[in-house]
């Protein structure tokens, strides 16, 4: 279905939500009308924030938003949906769209598996209703069932069409870039030639796909890397119990803008602790590359000055290479929480491949690591 002739039966004046690859066309087409617009258009920095944005707009006009993700976002709107949003709180009326990643029988990466497999129940369980839309979906039946969920949004309830893969589509595909450039799989081939058996916990996306092909290249296993393949915005919490119950090992953490920005209130934790020997390392692209390259707020956010706010005792930016090295050698030799913002490029090489071994052989093998003395 063209996403156009979707906004037209929805008829939603505003729109809010974090990024996803099988929405992409709805994406593109709002930032080609509205780009980040806050009227009509904000990229938030999780779920759970995007619907609390949309209960605001709706209390402050009367109208019902709209609200997309991944289905892996379900998890951060339970909270608002039930004890903010559903009819026996306040009965706010919203509309999600939601990607459906994992569908079964639909094949896809691991960390989708079981989210795919609950998405449609855990809608029912939030009593939100629901209307999947397919390539075969026709318009007359996308707007039958959104006279059905009007029904609903009249009762304060909420609604969501879950979308399979390609069933949306745009004419045109928006290209995004910023103005820097260093790449982000060379930034971690530096960031690895200098942690040596140290361990490294590394964020979803393509992150964690660069580490794994360069380990591949250098010969080298797999043992050191956590791979955080799911889960976005967590990967400095785990590093963090890492390091406290590893204190004779240096933790690197490699994380991105988007997830870092997706559970922010994790760097307060990590600074009131202070761990000695975690280096957080944030790839700074201001985008949500993995899913399309739609912009964050990191492109605007001193990071570097809220790492410091929160407690990190040694912080660092780096925007060439040269710099990096250094930063790098600063965190490897020297001891105390450190924090490293490294400003890359978007972009990724077109015949980057995903990881060889199972997440159940990743945890095995890096707990294997870990436990050597």
């Amino acid at each position: 279905m063209d996403v156009k002739i979707l906004d037209r039966i929805i008829g939603a004046e505003f729109y809010t939500g974090v990024p996803d690859s099988l929405l992409r066309p709805l994406c593109d087409y709002l930032m080609d009308t509205y780009s980040t617009d806050p009227a009509h258009h904000i990229i938030a920095a999780n779920e759970g924030n995007c619907t609390a944005l949309a209960a605001g707009y709706h209390l402050a006009t009367g109208k019902v938003p709209v609200v997309y993700m991944q289905n892996s976002g379900e998890g951060n709107i339970i909270n608002p949906a039930a004890s903010l949003l559903n009819r026996k709180v306040y009965a706010i009326p919203m509309l999600f769209i939601i990607g459906w990643r994992g569908e079964p029988g639909v094949h896809d990466e691991p960390q989708h598996i079981y989210q795919g497999e609950v998405t449609l129940k855990l809608l029912e369980d939030m009593d939100i209703e629901s209307f999947v839309i397919s390539r075969d979906t026709t318009e007359d039946e996308v707007r039958g069932a959104f006279a059905e969920f009007e029904k609903a949004f009249s009762e304060g309830r909420q609604a969501a069409f879950v979308i399979r893969k390609g069933a949306l589509t745009y004419e045109k595909k928006i290209s995004y870039k910023n103005s820097y450039t260093m790449s982000r799989e060379e930034v971690i081939r530096h960031i690895v030639s200098f942690t040596a058996d140290d361990p490294i916990v590394s964020t979803t996306g393509k992150a964690s796909r660069e580490l794994f092909e360069i380990r591949e290249q250098n010969g080298q296993g797999h043992g050191r890397d956590f791979l955080t393949v799911g889960s976005m915005g967590h990967t400095s919490s785990i590093a963090l119990g890492i390091a406290l119950n590893k204190k004779e090992r240096k933790v690197w953490c490699i994380d991105g803008d988007g997830s870092m920005l997706m559970h922010m209130g994790s760097l307060a934790v990590t600074g009131q602790i202070s761990p000695d020997n975690l280096v957080h390392i944030v790839i700074n692209n201001s985008a949500h590359e993995t899913v399309g390259g739609l912009p964050t707020a990191a492109g605007t956010a001193d990071i570097t000055g809220i790492a410091r706010a929160c407690g990190y005792g040694r912080v660092f930016t780096a925007e060439n290479y040269d710099d990096l090295d250094k930063a790098l050698a600063e965190a490897r030799d020297g001891s105390g929480l450190t924090f490293i913002e490294v400003k890359c490029a978007l972009g990724a090489r077109d015949d980057l491949g995903r990881p060889t071994t199972t997440a159940i052989e990743n945890k095995e093998h890096f707990m294997a690591h870990l436990a050597k003395e």
